[in-house]
C-alpha cells in the first residue's frame, strides 16, 4: 500500500487520516508538524504573568458562556 501525499492534504484531511489511522506515526507527525508550524492564534505581552494570563483567558471563556447562554 502506497502512503498518501500528506503534504498535499488539507489540515482536515489530514486530522481525517490521522483519526482514521491512528497506528501511522508517520502520518501523526506530520500533522504534528502542521500544526505546531501555525501561528499561535493569541499573543499577550511580555510584561503579563503567567497568572494574568490566565485571568485573561478565563474571563474571555466566561463572555463567551454568557454570549450562548439563553436570556
Amino acid at each position: 500500500m502506497t502512503k498518501p501525499n500528506f503534504d498535499a492534504m488539507s489540515e482536515a484531511e489530514l486530522r481525517a487520516y490521522v483519526l482514521e489511522h491512528r497506528d501511522d506515526q508517520e502520518a501523526f507527525y506530520a500533522f504534528a508538524d502542521r500544526l505546531t508550524a501555525k501561528p499561535p492564534s493569541a499573543t499577550y505581552p511580555a510584561s503579563m504573568t503567567p497568572e494574568e494570563i490566565h485571568k485573561a483567558i478565563l474571563d474571555i471563556i466566561q463572555q463567551k458562556e454568557r454570549r450562548r447562554s439563553p436570556s
